[in-house]
C-alpha cells in the first residue's frame, strides 16, 4: 500500500510582508504645518499635498463651556480639471458648510414668492378683522 499526501505550498503560512510597496503613485506632501492644541485649546493646522488638495483649520475655546469653535476647509481639484473647495464653521450655531458643491433647493416659483410675500405684510399690517359676533360657550 502506498499513500501520497501534498499540501499547496505557502498553505497554512502568511504571505511575505511587503514594505516599502503602495498601491498608487505617491503624493508628496509639501506643506504640513501644526499648532496646538495648548494649555488654552487654541489649534490649527495647514497642510498642501504634490497633488492639489489643501486643507486648513483653526480652533478655539468659546463660552463659559469652552466649546471649540473652528472654521476651516478644503481644496482639491477633480480629475476632470474643475476646482473644489468647501469652507466651513463649526461653533455654538452648529457646522455650517459652504461650497457651490453642495446641493441647494430649487427656487420658488414667481407666484410662492408672491404669496409669501402678501402674507409678511398682512402679518406686519395689525390684527386681522373678525367677522360676525363670536359665540359665547355656555347655553342659551
Amino acid at each position: 500500500m502506498s499513500v501520497v499526501a501534498g499540501v499547496p505550498q505557502g498553505y497554512g503560512s502568511s504571505p511575505p510582508p511587503s514594505y516599502g510597496t503602495t498601491s498608487g503613485p505617491v503624493v508628496p506632501i509639501l506643506k504640513d504645518e501644526r499648532q496646538g492644541p495648548d494649555q488654552a485649546g487654541n489649534y490649527n493646522f495647514n497642510f498642501e499635498t504634490g497633488d492639489g488638495i489643501s486643507r486648513q483649520e483653526q480652533g478655539a475655546p468659546q463660552g463659559p463651556a469652552g466649546a471649540v469653535a473652528a472654521q476651516g476647509g478644503w481644496s482639491f481639484t477633480f480629475p476632470d480639471g474643475t476646482p473644489g473647495e468647501l469652507k466651513f464653521v463649526a461653533d455654538n450655531e452648529g457646522y455650517r458648510p459652504e461650497s457651490p458643491l453642495l446641493p441647494t433647493p430649487h427656487p420658488l416659483p414667481a407666484h410662492a414668492v408672491a404669496q409669501i410675500e402678501f402674507a409678511r405684510q398682512q402679518e406686519g399690517a395689525g390684527p386681522r378683522p373678525t367677522y360676525g359676533t363670536p359665540i359665547k360657550p355656555g347655553y342659551n
